[in-house]
């Protein structure tokens, strides 16, 4: 029985990965081995930075909702606290929002909490 190599599927599949690591430095870019390590690393790079995406930005928030809770005389800590505690339930991607575009309703807010 002939050997069966099936160079389609082969060949569709260096194509594909060559296309992924389109626009790398050098070799990077088109030379299938070094290409295939690139992209895998890059693949990794983009997954890791899928989920810390999500910490910056929930550091961002607190941030900003600790900088517009001292304007008003609390910390942060002690303004979640205090938000739990009236049963107020707004996330943290909100409160950032209302501080930073709509002050007068965040301070509404803090004040239903104090």
């Amino acid at each position: 029985m002939p050997r069966s190599v099936n160079s389609v599927a082969s060949r569709a599949r260096r194509k594909k990965v060559l296309k992924q690591s389109k626009g790398y430095f050098l070799s990077r870019s088109n030379v299938y081995t070094v290409a295939k390590n690139a992209v895998e690393k890059a693949g990794l790079y983009a997954y890791v930075g899928r989920k810390l995406k999500k910490r910056d930005y929930r550091s961002l928030w607190i941030t900003r909702i600790n900088a517009a809770v001292r304007e008003e005389g609390l910390t942060y800590s002690v303004f979640i606290s205090k938000l739990a505690a009236a049963n107020i339930d707004i996330n943290r991607k909100v409160l950032a929002d209302l501080a930073l575009n709509n002050p007068a309703a965040f301070k509404a807010v803090v004040a239903k909490v104090k």
